[in-house]
């Protein structure tokens, strides 16, 4: 039974639907994740002649046809074609049917960084004419929610609709705001989760910021020299529990709280105490201990000065014990998908909670004394989880906890 009080409405997770560099579907998504394979390839969307780095987590095998009908894929983005797919994925993963849904008391919340970017960029290698203004820019593609709104029109959601641009905690925000609406009995199911296309303008932003590795991302290695670009998008049904089991559904994870915090620092620089104050609040406001925590998925970027933080954040709340907690980063695999980063992440909680099984951290070589904890080098671990967190340290000091737990 959930472990919330009656006289709350418990949150669980019953659906999951991915499209990464790994995989479309979580099956292949996780079994890539455990198997150590990377999704980091030479970027292909754009040229990259001009730039000293050309790797990124590219998603080169959707066929978002095989998801949406013709007829609609003009009308859409990249992000809102790769979040729509998830969507189905999940829905189709969670065995609801249309009937099960009521319009009224369903909803979507989906994280985003760039939105449909992809459109402007696409835009402007075109001539700015008059003429060319009104052929090749689409109607109401652009606005970054949009991709919310695409989202409810596809599958008739008619209840609160939301988008978050918190960067790479938006998933985490969308998840958290999904929750509470359930939570409060606003809603009895939501697609939450978040989506980002590989963005040039990002990529760019991110390469004048030297903070892009040459070829492959090293989180908490010594030697890491910074991120890789990716794109993707991760959506999970969640459901009030009497509302998924009065329909036999397969529950992989009961939600138990989450804790959001600014560190009010840097814009792109993180803070421990914000951190540390998201982390404190996810695990009280879950009435979890510290010592009850078997996995974290870390952000893990791979940055000198994030994965610092990050530990920094793990040695204040979990003390030694820390180095007994797996603390694994699957953007050593994905790449750093923005705004889908902590959705895809959150699945990865999930699926080590079905499974048994940590992902791991790959091409980990140097262990460094500053990032002392126990990442899942290279290789994943067979390890019992009943209680997962999904750590979330985003630009603009927007951090951001989720505890998932096993429904015993």
């Amino acid at each position: 039974m959930p472990s919330a009080s009656n006289k709350k409405r418990c949150v669980v997770v019953t659906g999951l639907g991915v499209v990464s560099s790994l995989g479309i579907g979580w099956q292949d998504f996780w079994k890539n994740l455990l198997a150590g394979k990377s999704g980091i390839s030479k970027v292909d969307y754009f040229d990259t002649s001009q730039y000293d780095r050309k790797y990124a987590g590219q998603v080169k095998n959707f066929h978002p046809e095989e998801f949406i009908a013709k007829s609609r894929l003009k009308y859409l983005g990249r992000a809102s074609q790769m979040a729509i797919a998830a969507s189905k994925l999940a829905l189709t993963d969670a065995g609801l049917k249309k009937k099960d849904i009521d319009p009224y008391r369903a909803g979507v919340c989906v994280g985003t960084t760039m939105g449909e970017g992809q459109v402007i960029e696409d835009f402007s290698k075109k001539s700015v004419s008059k003429k060319d203004l009104i052929k090749n820019i689409l109607p109401l593609t652009y606005p970054a929610n949009s991709i919310t709104f695409n989202i409810a029109s596809e599958f008739s959601l008619r209840g609160e609709n939301h988008i978050f641009g918190n960067a790479c905690a938006a998933g985490n925000f969308a998840i958290g705001k999904s929750y509470d609406l359930i939570r409060s009995g606003r809603a009895d199911t939501m697609f939450a989760g978040g989506c980002d296309p590989l963005s040039r303008i990002a990529f760019t932003g991110f390469h004048r910021m030297i903070t892009i590795a040459s070829d492959r991302c090293q989180p908490f290695d010594k030697n890491r020299s910074g991120m890789i670009p990716g794109e993707g998008s991760g959506i999970l049904i969640l459901e009030e529990f009497e509302h998924a089991k009065k329909r036999g559904a397969r529950i992989y994870a009961e939600i138990l709280g989450y804790g959001a915090a600014s560190d009010a620092y840097h814009m792109t620089q993180p803070h421990p105490r914000g951190g540390i104050s998201a982390v404190t609040k996810a695990l009280r406001n879950s009435g979890i201990d510290p010592e009850e925590v078997d996995y974290i998925s870390a952000h893990g970027t791979g940055t000198q000065e994030n994965d610092k933080a990050e530990c920094e954040i793990f040695y204040h709340i979990f003390g030694k014990r820390i180095k007994d907690i797996p603390a694994s980063s699957i953007k050593s695999m994905l790449g750093h998908t923005l705004g889908a980063s902590s959705a895809l992440e959150s699945i990865a909680c999930c699926l080590a909670i079905q499974d048994g099984k940590i992902p791991p951290t790959i091409n980990y070589e140097t262990p460094d004394p500053e990032c002392d904890i126990d990442c899942v080098p290279n290789t994943y671990r067979e390890h019992k989880v009943n209680i997962a967190l999904n750590n979330s340290l985003a630009f603009g000091g927007n951090d951001y906890c989720v505890v998932f737990k096993e429904l015993l």
